[in-house]
């Protein structure tokens, strides 16, 4: 089977990126040809992978969003492909991987009428009606079950078409048997000592991720505390606000940033504490990452895989709505804590009994099933589409 997927773009540390290419990979282990669309490819293509780039052509996200539609579909007509996989909402799509949460559902929360006049808004609500809407035929592979009853709250998705997958971590995240030893040349080689405490945030989007509750959670520390505290930022974003940010509120020295890697497992063993208070989230991939690596977690309670830390009992989950003030005290609280080496064991005995690995394969399931259940008569032919997503 010749599977095409669809992602705007590629680079391989943010978490809708990298469930794609776990996907594809497990899909392309079962025999079938992987082509992916997208505007950019950023780092090494697997073997076998056909990439094809689409032109970046328009002036706003929604000019460029259309023409990758239009693109795509035109390309597909001379290159058919048994079935289009999607990883962002677009019309025409065989198969749609859940992983942003509902548009509209942010609209209607932060923004006025006045919003739902422009060309943005009427973009982005047609391509997700497109995908959830009662009359599309898409499938959907749904990753957060907070997000499946906001979706059919606002467009009465049926149930037989929203398919809930299983978190799917790679097990590389699990605390290995020489844990203690990466801890220890880990703080050494960046200077933090015993009696120091390293905090961590991972996530492309800083915004979204709430680093500016996190800088002003530390200022918000004593001082002799505060000291003793280092933050390192994982991902890839535009620096200079918060960099100006961390320096008038005096903690600029507290705070260091790395681009994105392929070595987060060590960081996550010489941390102390992974703090995630998130604006919004629909899943949190990196929070069951921390609580398998025996990390403790303090997250705000908006993230949709929030409730696994209160199951593995490895943290603390904020309320709703967020507060600042309670998330100071909490960090306060964990830092100080006696608890840190329970809710590390707590982590590493959830590691061994939770169904949290096996996404990829769920989903190729899902996706040959969808193509077993509709059989065209020729290569190509169940794709159609109206790239205005009515």
């Amino acid at each position: 089977m010749q599977l095409a997927f669809a992602c705007y773009k590629y680079f391989p540390f943010g978490g809708l990126q990298r469930d794609m290419l776990r996907i594809a990979l497990e899909c392309q282990k079962r025999g079938h040809a992987i082509r992916v669309y997208t505007f950019s490819w950023q780092g090494e293509v697997p073997e076998g992978f056909e990439i094809v780039v689409v032109p970046r052509r328009g002036i706003t996200s929604q000019g460029k969003n259309k023409y990758f539609t239009q693109w795509l579909f035109s390309h597909l007509d001379e290159n058919p492909a048994d079935l289009l996989v999607g990883f962002n909402k677009m019309p025409g799509l065989d198969v749609y991987y859940a992983a942003d949460g509902c548009y509209e559902a942010r609209v209607t929360d932060l923004y006025g009428r006045l919003y739902r006049l422009g060309s943005r808004y009427r973009h982005f609500a047609a391509y997700e009606k497109a995908v959830f809407g009662s009359a599309s035929d898409t499938e959907i592979l749904m990753i957060s079950d907070v997000q499946k009853p906001v979706f059919q709250s606002f467009y009465k998705t049926p149930e037989r078409r929203l398919h809930m997958l299983p978190p799917g971590i790679s097990r590389d995240r699990c605390a290995p048997v020489n844990a203690a030893e990466i801890r220890s040349k880990f703080r050494h080689e960046f200077n933090i000592a015993d009696d120091e405490y390293l905090l961590l945030m991972v996530g492309s989007g800083f915004k979204t991720k709430g680093l500016d509750r996190s800088l002003k959670a530390i200022k918000s520390l004593p001082d002799e505390l505060k000291r003793k505290v280092h933050l390192f930022v994982l991902g890839q974003d535009k620096l200079d606000t918060f960099k100006l940010m961390s320096k008038s509120l005096g903690v600029d020295k507290n705070l260091t940033f790395f681009k994105g890697r392929d070595d987060v497992p060590r960081f996550l063993q010489g941390a102390d504490l992974l703090i995630h208070p998130a604006y919004h989230e629909n899943t949190g991939t990196v929070l069951l990452e921390a609580v398998v690596a025996g990390l403790p977690v303090l997250v705000s309670g908006i993230c949709g895989y929030a409730h696994y830390v209160v199951e593995a009992e490895a943290g603390l989950v904020l309320q709703k709505p967020f507060q600042q003030n309670e998330f100071e005290q909490q960090l306060l609280n964990m830092l100080l804590s006696d608890d840190k080496p329970k809710w590390r064991a707590n982590g590493l005995v959830f590691a061994e009994r939770a169904d949290i690995y096996s996404m990829p394969v769920h989903a190729a399931d899902l996706i040959e099933k969808n193509y077993s259940d509709n059989i065209p008569e020729t290569p190509g032919t169940r794709i159609t589409v109206d790239v205005n997503g009515k």
